[in-house]
């Protein structure tokens, strides 16, 4: 996505803004990582958790969470000069999956957040984006208390294709879920590299 913004004296320059998904299971850390790293406030959509909604979402794991979304989470952070991304958090719970579909039209890559504690929650959103191929890296949010994991662990038990990126970060953390971002923005660029370069070789 390029859109262009006007400078000070009135002229036109082309600034980059890059659409990025952040994904992953209930209560992985989504909307806390696009809070974290937003320098506008972030758009929220979250609604209180209810009696009827218990049934339905596994809070195993997570009990202290209260709120869940139901549409997406929105927020910018600017990498670099002339270069911004646009994060669309995505809910975590398969009642929502129809929305994935929209959120992800035109998006340059995603982030897969991911819970060693319940890393079961991320298959179906690794699963989604290898089988669209939009390249995406695995963020495993290390929650305090949970055992760690080394990044090759994590990438065998989730049986990743060769070259994903997994990387390890606070969620609440705004200079490592950044870290995160520039990851996942070198990756795709490569990914969709290569993939031009077949398509003209």
């Amino acid at each position: 996505m390029v859109s262009e913004t006007s400078d000070a004296q009135g002229g036109d320059s082309t600034a980059l803004a890059l659409k990025i998904l952040v994904a992953g299971g209930f209560g992985v850390g989504k909307t806390t990582l696009v809070g974290a790293v937003s320098e506008i406030r972030p758009l929220r959509t979250e609604e209180l958790l209810s009696e009827a909604g218990q049934l339905v979402d596994d809070t195993d794991g997570v009990d202290q969470k209260v709120t869940t979304t139901v549409a997406m989470d929105f927020g910018r952070i600017t990498i670099r000069s002339g270069l911004s991304l646009y994060l669309f958090g995505t809910p975590g719970q398969d009642r929502f999956w129809f929305l994935w579909d929209e959120l992800s039209q035109g998006a340059l890559g995603a982030v897969v957040l991911a819970d060693t504690r319940r890393l079961e929650d991320c298959f179906p959103a690794v699963d989604y984006f290898e089988h669209r191929h939009i390249p995406f890296v695995v963020a495993v949010n290390c929650f305090t208390g949970a055992r760690t994991y080394g990044a090759s662990e994590v990438s065998r038990a989730l049986d990743l294709d060769r070259g994903t990126p997994v990387v390890l970060c606070d969620a609440r953390d705004r200079d490592s879920g950044k870290e995160v971002l520039i990851r996942l923005v070198e990756y795709a660029g490569r990914m969709h590299t290569a993939r031009l370069l077949d398509s003209v070789g």
